[in-house]
């Protein structure tokens, strides 16, 4: 198993927490991703850790960054962390174990827990009680959803469904990798014997400026990509109509709509089975 990690512009962050990584008793080879860092980034990083391999794409590929990593290993199982997270030891053993033992698995969503003080993510709950219930190949609860930093995937499953969709760039873009690993047959579970530690800036793990408005943005450009046109449009109408009074709405509709000729000339409608799943965990929201 190897660990990718994307990074930009946090060199110090960084190099704490490929600290606690190289330290990892499995000994992982590890693979950073510099997104455009103008910091010294991957210059830090080759001084103080010369077994970790730098990519440096040359600008800000965003979430594609964990596919790009993924593309130079060539170990059968990935995991996943961002510069301000890390995996709890035994994790990935425990990990490579889930893998074997359950062929069709093809990312597994661990608990998280946050800052200092360890405090469990509430996604953890929300994953624990997914509607979708527990398949009886999976070690687990099917979700799709997940936290991307804290996540393990089979390599061959992830890179065959594309990894990461370019349009989206940043947030929420877990959703359509759990979809798009489901359309291709494979299954994604929430496995809480899996715990990364996460530990983001901010008071209270505060969301970073901007990302309020990237999701709503990709919730619809998803909507765009795999869901029926009907939703698509529906979708569509909703931010509209909240555009008039958001400021956030405004800016995410904004975006979407410079981003809708990509999504639509890579469109591709979820198989009927894992639609069904979608409105499924819509209709229990």
């Amino acid at each position: 198993m190897g660990i990718v990690m994307i990074t930009r512009n946090r060199r110090e962050r960084l190099l704490g927490t490929l600290d606690r990584v190289t330290r990892l008793a499995e000994e992982p080879p590890v693979v950073v991703v510099d997104n455009g860092s103008t910091d010294g980034t991957a210059d830090a990083v080759r001084a103080h850790y010369p077994s970790v391999r730098v990519l440096t794409p040359g600008h800000n590929l965003g979430a594609v960054g964990r596919t790009y990593g993924a593309a130079a290993l060539r170990t059968p199982l990935v995991a996943f962390s961002d510069d301000d997270s890390w995996w709890e030891p035994g994790a990935l053993t425990r990990a490579a174990g889930l893998f074997a033992a359950h062929p069709r698995l093809g990312l597994a969503a661990a608990a998280t827990l946050v800052g200092p003080a360890a405090e469990p993510d509430p996604l953890n709950d929300v994953l624990a009680a997914s509607p979708l219930g527990r398949d009886p190949d999976l070690p687990g609860p099917s979700v799709l959803g997940f936290l991307g930093c804290a996540a393990v995937a089979r390599r061959d499953a992830f890179l065959e469904v594309g990894g990461y969709h370019p349009v989206l760039h940043f947030g929420a873009e877990e959703t359509l990798l759990a979809m798009d690993l489901e359309a291709g047959g494979w299954g994604v579970a929430y496995c809480p014997a899996l715990v990364a530690r996460h530990q983001p800036d901010g008071e209270g793990g505060a969301p970073r400026p901007g990302r309020a408005a990237r999701v709503r943005r990709n919730v619809l450009l998803t909507a765009w990509l795999r869901r029926p046109l009907r939703h698509a449009l529906a979708h569509t109408a909703r931010l509209a109509a909240d555009s008039r009074t958001d400021r956030e709405a405004r800016l995410a509709l904004a975006e979407a709509v410079r981003r809708l000729p990509a999504a639509l000339a890579r469109r591709r409608p979820l198989p009927e089975r894992v639609e069904r799943r979608v409105r499924q965990l819509e209709s229990a929201t």
